[in-house]
């Protein structure tokens, strides 16, 4: 990315300097050198912090500033932090991995006709790794922490 005064230049995008107006192409087609002259610079684009976790404000000059977001829920002000949301979701994902072999248990249930042994693995798989989740979620501290566990899930397929 490149900075004028501070500013974000955008490829593609005229801009004005010193009252000369570059045209749209200007940046895609001269040298850093051209650039560097006028005073632009170059700026590595540091990677955009994940929006699930972190409220972020691009400071417009390649980085980000973050602020954690409520990792527990806050009773007082009525709001539902990271875990709560996590664990809901957690559980979403799970009804809907078992949702589809559902009508087998009910088969079982109501006329005895036994579920395929692979099916019962996954759907045991399913339950498995969503309490493990579900666990890992609560006993965590920090946003970090929870972008570990988040990261490590590791679903069955059938």
């Amino acid at each position: 990315m490149f900075l004028l005064d501070g500013k974000r230049l955008t490829e593609g995008t005229p801009f004005e300097h010193n009252g000369i107006l570059y045209p749209a192409n200007w940046l895609n087609h001269t040298s850093l050198q051209e650039k560097e002259a006028i005073g632009i610079t170059e700026v590595a684009q540091q990677f955009r912090p994940d929006d699930r976790f972190y409220w972020v404000t691009d400071s417009n000059d390649g980085s980000f500033t973050t602020i954690d977001k409520a990792i527990n829920d806050d009773q007082a002000n009525n709001s539902i932090g990271l875990k709560t949301q996590w664990v809901n979701q957690i559980k979403i994902t799970a009804g809907t991995m078992l949702n589809h072999t559902d009508w087998m248990v009910i088969r079982k249930a109501e006329r005895n006709i036994d579920i395929p042994s692979d099916v019962v693995t996954y759907r045991t798989a399913v339950i498995t790794e969503a309490s493990r989740l579900e666990t890992a979620i609560n006993a965590v501290t920090t946003i970090p922490n929870l972008i570990t566990v988040v990261q490590s899930q590791n679903w069955p397929t059938l």
